[in-house]
């Protein structure tokens, strides 16, 4: 059980890793990716330096925390992730739904979940 939660937190740390990466180098399409364009270097570099920073982070945060059996940054991670998600439930709620809106919040419910237990539990194993 503590290796796969482990490598849940890891992984999802790459994903969001990855998803980082991808707006820090190209905030167009990965903007589109997810339902949002740019009006000129403002939003450009909106997108780039928000979207970056919150992946990037979030991610560092599982993977460290996975790694490195801390609590501190999982707990980090892991308040992202379930933040994210209640935004959007109440996003869902005022605007309705999506094509797709399903899949980032299973996978948001997931890590978001995975980075709470494991804070709880891995500090505490040798």
């Amino acid at each position: 059980m503590i290796i796969a939660l482990r490598a849940i937190l890891v992984l999802g740390g790459l994903l969001l890793g990855f998803l980082g990466v991808g707006f820090l180098t190209d905030p167009v399409a990965s903007g589109v990716d997810f339902g949002i364009s740019a009006a000129g270097a403002h939003g450009l570099t909106s997108i780039r330096s928000d979207f970056t920073a919150f992946f990037m982070v979030g991610g560092a945060c599982l993977i460290w925390g996975a790694i490195a059996r801390r609590r501190d940054p999982l707990i980090i991670g892991g308040a992202l992730m379930l933040v994210t998600l209640a935004a959007r439930l109440v996003s869902l709620s005022i605007n309705g739904s999506f094509l797709g809106y399903i899949p980032p919040m299973v996978v948001e419910l997931v890590l978001g979940v995975a980075a709470l237990i494991g804070a709880r539990i891995l500090p505490q194993r040798g």
